[in-house]
């Protein structure tokens, strides 16, 4: 028996830390996504407990000052993404920027040097990812997966897919249905 299922990465993640520093025991305030603010002065041994309890579900903490300003980035691309019921009608460089309150020149070239990939191409990356969750789950038609993601028209989705995955929308939407009907 095969099991599907979907997840919220932000709810496990912000699990997954609650349980870990709950059992440390130092006073915390989880601020927003990805960052915590600890109330107290860990000491070198706290720190390291905490960095290898977290390892094994693939979190780490981030040291690196431009190491966590591309992550800032990463999560303000993946909240615009996956959580905004409609995605903001700002250009997206605009919605970064507000959002982190520095120039999009800076982050762009903070998160090139970092990643060695643009902003662009991570949130093209991300999109696509999300609308092969939305074909996978069947209850959007295309056109509406296009407007929620907020392409410009199926076809400027279909040719963002194409180029990613290789496969136009239909292609892989045949492919999960076709799968779908094997497991049955």
């Amino acid at each position: 028996m095969k099991l599907q299922f979907k997840y919220d990465i932000y709810t496990t993640c912000k699990v997954i830390m609650k349980e870990n520093l709950d059992k440390l025991g130092f006073p915390y305030e989880i601020t927003g996504l990805g960052e915590i603010e600890v109330k107290c002065d860990l000491s070198s041994c706290q720190y390291e407990k905490l960095k290898e309890s977290i390892k094994k579900y693939g979190i780490e903490l981030i040291s690196d000052p431009k190491n966590s300003v591309a992550q800032r980035i990463k999560d303000v691309i993946i909240e615009m993404v996956y959580m905004e019921e409609k995605r903001p009608n700002l250009n997206t460089s605009d919605y970064i920027a507000d959002k982190m309150n520095l120039s999009y020149g800076y982050l762009s070239s903070v998160f090139a040097e970092v990643t060695y990939t643009s902003i662009g191409n991570f949130i093209i990356l991300h999109r696509i990812e999300y609308a092969k969750q939305l074909i996978s789950e069947g209850t959007l038609n295309l056109t509406e997966i296009a407007w929620k993601l907020n392409y410009s028209s199926l076809a400027h989705l279909s040719n963002q897919f194409k180029k990613t995955t290789g496969l136009a929308p239909t292609t892989f939407q045949r492919i999960i249905k076709m799968r779908n009907n094997t497991n049955s």
